[in-house]
């Protein structure tokens, strides 16, 4: 069993409450230099870092054998400050991503967001060197996604095929304007929260995240 630890970190706002969870002993990617920073749905409608998709992503990456890192926004239980609109929780990013890898000195950093996090985790890409991203059900017509018009690394990305919130359509048109290297996976009975597919997004976003790390 993976140990996790909380841990308390500084960010601009104050305060960052986060969980980091380290990878299996014996994943296929223990010894590679990975860590992973993911991010939750959109706080002002009961996002955190104890969401159910979140908590899988974690699982992934365990059973990969990476260590990661989830925090909750600021203004999200113990972090202070309050939801800026995606403006200082790319800081909050920024900043947690920046003290893991001085934990794990030359580490690559890997990045993954739910909905709202994936917009987050996103324009953090923007600003940090970032080796792998992963993008589940994001919301490209809410928010900026690649404004340099495209990413600077690999991209998978998830979709639930009956999303009420995200229109899976308009994000396959948006894919291959920008970039359709960005690989995407659809789970054709999941809603926007996954409800009763967990398994299936554990078992194929795992299998498409290790044959994305084996050629990177």
């Amino acid at each position: 069993m993976s140990k996790k630890t909380q841990v308390t970190l500084q960010g601009a706002a104050g305060q960052i409450e986060a969980l980091i969870e380290e990878g299996l002993a014996d994943g296929p990617f223990n010894a590679h230099g990975y860590v992973a920073v993911i991010c939750h749905p959109h706080p002002l409608y009961g996002g955190t870092m104890g969401n159910k998709v979140v908590s899988t992503l974690a699982r992934i990456y365990r059973e990969l054998g990476i260590t990661s890192l989830r925090f909750n926004f600021r203004g999200v239980g113990a972090s202070a400050g309050e939801h800026d609109e995606a403006r200082g929780e790319v800081d909050d990013l920024c900043r947690v991503s920046e003290w893991l890898l001085a934990e794990h000195p030359g580490s690559q950093l890997l990045l993954a967001g739910f909905s709202f996090g994936s917009a987050i985790v996103a324009a953090a890409s923007e600003r940090m060197t970032v080796a792998h991203m992963i993008l589940v059900a994001p919301p490209v017509m809410r928010y900026s996604y690649a404004p340099q018009g495209s990413f600077a690394c690999p991209v998978t990305m998830v979709l639930g095929g009956q999303d009420e919130l995200v229109d899976i359509e308009s994000v396959l048109e948006w894919r291959e304007a920008l970039d359709s290297r960005i690989e995407p996976i659809v789970i054709s009975e999941a809603s926007h929260f996954f409800h009763g597919q967990l398994n299936s997004l554990r078992e194929k976003l795992g299998a498409q995240l290790s044959a994305s790390l084996t050629k990177v």
